[in-house]
């Protein structure tokens, strides 16, 4: 999902090169969430930093008003695209750090690594502040970052190949991403830089470069950040079963309840 401005090249392949995400498993964790920490189930949800929108409109098909907000135009005209006829769900295009709606949310969900995209210090804090500000009272936040390990030992300086297939009414283009990372201890930003190839049809392959960063934090900061902005931690997992996380933990999925 993205948290940030750009994706430009990566938009429009983002999907294919991510169909391993199951957002039906994950949003059921979102509901058995509602389930364990809301009085009620939320009417109106808030998917921060959607992307194409794939979870937006799955917990819209299950019932709920949604809202998606992301900072890419790209990544929210395949959302838009995507979006079936007759769903009410409504995208905005705007800062996840300071994006406004006309009133408040039962729940915010953050899905995908997206607030690792907030690069400088007090970016996270301001997007908390933000996300508590259209909170109902004892609204869900829920929210996943990748761990300080993952960024060491999947991240790190590592390199990836990535491929994908269009279907064949899409044309059967296959895709190929190249996907170099470096990961700098001291400032803690990893750079990604992409390359995408997709085959045309004369055989030949267009290619699109793409740099993106991440940001990594510690539990600390994010407790810190949380507290600061007027949110309560009620939990902190390692996957949708609710375990508990460990050293060898890639993504932390955290819940956290607006005080007010």
């Amino acid at each position: 999902m993205s948290g940030c401005e750009g994706y430009r090249a990566l938009a429009g392949v983002y999907d294919l090169l991510n169909r391993e995400i199951d957002y039906t498993a994950w949003a059921d964790f979102i509901e058995q969430c509602f389930d364990r920490y809301l009085p009620a189930r939320p009417e109106l949800v808030l998917d921060l930093a959607c992307g194409t929108g794939s979870m937006t409109l799955e917990l819209s098909r299950r019932g709920y008003d949604m809202i998606g907000v992301d900072g890419s135009a790209d990544m929210l005209s395949r959302a838009y695209a995507a979006k079936p006829e007759g769903s009410g769900a409504l995208f905005l295009e705007q800062d996840m750090r300071s994006f406004e709606l006309y009133g408040t949310v039962g729940a915010v969900v953050c899905c995908l690594d997206s607030l690792n995209y907030l690069l400088r210090d007090g970016d996270l804090a301001a997007c908390f502040r933000t996300v508590h500000n259209y909170l109902d009272p004892n609204g869900l936040f829920l929210f996943d970052m990748n761990t300080p390990h993952k960024f060491r030992t999947v991240y790190g300086n590592n390199a990836y190949v990535l491929e994908a297939e269009r279907a064949e009414e899409d044309g059967g283009a296959d895709i190929f991403c190249a996907w170099q990372n470096f990961y700098d201890e001291k400032t803690r930003i990893c750079d990604f830089d992409l390359s995408i190839f997709e085959e045309q049809s004369d055989g030949s392959y267009l290619r699109s470069d793409e740099h993106q960063q991440e940001r990594c934090y510690d539990l600390e900061e994010v407790r810190s950040a949380l507290a600061a902005s007027g949110m309560e931690l009620l939990g902190l997992f390692s996957d949708y079963r609710f375990s508990a996380p460990t050293e060898q933990t890639e993504r932390w999925y955290f819940a956290a309840r607006a005080i007010k």
